[in-house]
C-alpha cells in the first residue's frame, strides 16, 4: 500500500518525506480556491508525488462548479481529480444526482484524467444511492489503515485526521499508481 495526505489552506506546509501522493483541495463552490494551492501543489511535484486535486462540492449550479474546479486545478498527465461529498458549513449535501452529475461532467471536460469520489463511510453508507464514485472511491473511515468498513471497492482510505488527513492507497507501487492515473 501507498502513503499519502490529502492537504487544504489549513496545512500551509506539510512535510512529504515518505508520502507517495498528495491531494490538495483546489477549489470549493463556485467561489473559493485555496491560498496555498500553487505551493502545496510545488512541494508534492518537488517530491515526485503523484499528485490529485479535489472540490468541496456544493448544492446547485453543477456545470458551473466543475468548470470552475478545473479552471484552477492545474493540468498535468497522471494527475487525479476528486469531488469531495460531505455536509457544507451550512449543513448542506449535494445530492446523489447531483455528485453524479458532477463526476461525469468532470469527466467530460478532462476525459483523459481518473476521476474519484471523496466521501466518509457514514455518507457512502447512509446518503449514497447509486454508489457512483467515477472511477474509483476514496473512503474516510477511521479505523485501521486500509482496512476501512465497507464493502465496496476502494481505491483510497483516510484513515486518521491527526494530526493532519493520513491516507493510503491500493496499489502496490507508485509506478502502479502513475499508470492508472495515466490511463
Amino acid at each position: 500500500m501507498l502513503h499519502g495526505v490529502d492537504v487544504s489552506s489549513h496545512q500551509a506546509s506539510f512535510d512529504t518525506d515518505g508520502l507517495d501522493f498528495v491531494f490538495i483541495k483546489a477549489t470549493e463552490g463556485r467561489s473559493y480556491t485555496n491560498p496555498n494551492l500553487a505551493e502545496q501543489v510545488k512541494r508534492a511535484r518537488d517530491a515526485d508525488c503523484v499528485v490529485g486535486f479535489y472540490h468541496f462540492l456544493w448544492p446547485g449550479n453543477i456545470n458551473a462548479q466543475a468548470e470552475y474546479f478545473l479552471s484552477k486545478a492545474p493540468e498535468k498527465a497522471g494527475d487525479l481529480l476528486a469531488v469531495d461529498w460531505e455536509q457544507n458549513g451550512e449543513g448542506e449535501r449535494a445530492s446523489n444526482a447531483e455528485k453524479d452529475h458532477f463526476i461525469r461532467e468532470v469527466k467530460r471536460l478532462r476525459p483523459h484524467y481518473k476521476v474519484l469520489l471523496y466521501c466518509n463511510r457514514y455518507f457512502w453508507l447512509n446518503y449514497d444511492t447509486t454508489s457512483y464514485a467515477g472511477d474509483g472511491l476514496w473512503i474516510a473511515d477511521y479505523v485501521t489503515a486500509g482496512k476501512p468498513r465497507i464493502k465496496a471497492t476502494w481505491r483510497i482510505h483516510q484513515y486518521t485526521d491527526q494530526p493532519l488527513d493520513k491516507d493510503v492507497a491500493a496499489f502496490p507501487s507508485r509506478s502502479a499508481m502513475v499508470a492508472w492515473a495515466r490511463g
